[in-house]
């Protein structure tokens, strides 16, 4: 399945979709001249795989040099990750599956991806909720106790600390990446967000003339030898996380709406195919009705 998301606030451009589309666009807008600090471009990691921005802007052909240019506007937003040995050893047990039936070539399973995590930490809370329930003298039919016991809580997941909130929704943790090195066109965590509080932790590499937006007006020409230097009107550390979070509800959305959509046309299908195999039966049924009156007369 392919995700296509781009949303355009004034000079703030949020993206969410394949890693060869991100490049595109990204060689359109150098090639427009606007990744000089006119725009600042932010891309949405859904799935923590190879295919969905991960930063990568090198190909090996001819275009590599300017993508690498390019690609030091775009900051990239991802779920936060850990290096807890728990989540290695998962890690490799995931990937065992896919060595043995020799997809060894497989792109995206390197990394595990959030759905996977998700999988995993939501038993593991329903696990704990309902071995809470019934140590209390509740069955485990009752799903309503059991339900109430996993909202309002923080566990330890495979990947980090999970926390969900009073209303049964999970509090995100993100990280943003950015081109620290352009020559090398190398990318590095220069801060992260934390759901279940709110703040946002800026790292020893976060640079804020990097999130700072450049003038430039053609028509002020008063004002083209300014038009290098950093504007009052840059993002600053709030706006920044209105950005991330903006960025990312927009993708949960996505992915909602996709798994509705695909969950309803199930339903319909099978709804579908029910009614036509019992008109099927009913036809016959009547064809036989008719077929043994004329045989009795």
């Amino acid at each position: 399945m392919t995700f296509c998301l781009c949303l355009i606030f004034s000079a703030v451009v949020i993206m969410c979709m394949g890693a060869e589309k991100i490049r595109e666009i990204m060689l359109a807008a150098h090639k427009r001249q606007m990744t000089t600090g006119k725009c600042i471009f932010f891309n949405v990691e859904l799935f923590n795989a190879s295919s969905y921005g991960n930063g990568s802007w090198k190909r090996g052909d001819e275009y590599d040099n300017d993508a690498r240019q390019a690609y030091a506007a775009l900051n990239t937003v991802t779920l936060l990750r850990t290096v807890k040995p728990e989540f290695e050893n998962f890690s490799i047990e995931m990937k065992m599956p896919f060595e043995k039936v020799g997809l060894h070539d497989c792109k995206d399973c390197e990394n595990v991806n959030m759905f996977v995590e998700g999988f995993h930490d939501a038993l593991l809370l329903y696990t704990i909720a309902l071995h809470e329930a019934m140590k209390n003298g509740y069955s485990k039919k009752n799903g309503t106790e059991i339900t109430s016991r996993m909202w309002n809580r923080t566990f330890e997941g495979i990947a980090g600390q999970v926390s969900i909130d009073a209303n049964g929704d999970r509090n995100g943790d993100f990280s943003l990446m950015t081109m620290i090195n352009v020559e090398a066109g190398t990318y590095e965590v220069v801060a992260n967000y934390f759901g279940v509080n709110g703040t946002f932790q800026l790292l020893p590499a976060f640079n804020t003339e990097h999130f700072s937006l450049k003038g430039g007006d053609k028509d002020h020409p008063e004002k083209t030898d300014k038009s290098d230097t950093p504007c009052k009107c840059g993002l600053g550390v709030s706006a920044l996380t209105g950005v991330i979070v903006g960025a990312v509800l927009g993708a949960v959305i996505l992915v909602a709406f996709y798994f509705f959509r695909k969950n309803y046309r199930i339903t319909i299908e099978r709804r579908t195919h029910g009614e036509e195999c019992d008109s099927g039966k009913h036809r016959q049924l009547r064809e036989d009705s008719i077929r043994s009156n004329f045989s009795a007369a």
